[in-house]
């Protein structure tokens, strides 16, 4: 179990508690954590879980695959710490991993 902070663009903070082996995504969506829509079920096929990564945490997460990359390309605000959601599975070592949600999906 990790604990994960999303964080809304406005601010609004929700810090839940996500079962190891689930995607960061998922974590989202049984929480009802606004912000991330997961329209394609966690498939990388849509960018509606669109996360910026905070800084600290970029490493732990991994890197982007040429899929994901692909679909980031429909994203809007991309960042260098952006990242799909579905594509971060939550592992022990991501205990206290801080996500942002883009503006552009509130």
């Amino acid at each position: 179990m990790a604990k994960i902070t999303y964080i809304e663009h406005d601010g609004t903070e929700h810090a839940i508690d996500v079962k190891t082996g689930l995607t960061v995504m998922e974590g989202a969506v049984k929480n009802n954590i606004p912000g991330i829509d997961a329209d394609c079920g966690g498939a990388c096929a849509c960018a509606t879980c669109h996360v910026y990564v905070d800084e600290a945490w970029l490493a732990k997460t991994g890197t982007r695959s040429a899929m994901e990359e692909s679909m980031l390309d429909f994203a809007e605000g991309v960042q260098d710490n952006s990242r799909l959601s579905c594509q971060i599975k939550v592992s022990d070592e991501l205990d206290g991993l801080v996500v942002t949600m883009p503006e552009s999906q509130h």
